[in-house]
């Protein structure tokens, strides 16, 4: 997926559980624009994975085995919780 096409994107963002929309969304919108190119990847990349492997690492059940994931999962929480909580 191209790190510019931000319509498929943010159609990837939209996943089947409600928790994951909540940590996942929100992220895109107000993050995904100031993330270096290379993150921007590897939060593509991250967005490939299952809705029950998204939702254990996010909700810090476990964590993905590859690094940067990892980093990246971390950031998002990081982020989201500095931002404070999000009505959607």
């Amino acid at each position: 997926m191209d790190i510019n096409n931000k319509a498929r994107i943010h159609w990837a963002c939209r996943r089947g559980m409600r928790e994951l929309d909540i940590s996942i969304m929100p992220f895109f919108e107000y993050e995904y624009d100031s993330l270096s190119d290379n993150d921007k990847r590897v939060f593509i990349q991250l967005l490939e994975n299952d809705d029950p492997d998204l939702f254990n690492w996010l909700m810090n059940h476990g964590k993905p085995a590859d690094p940067e994931l990892q980093r990246m999962v971390k950031l998002i929480q990081q982020r989201n919780k500095a931002r404070g909580p999000v009505a959607i």
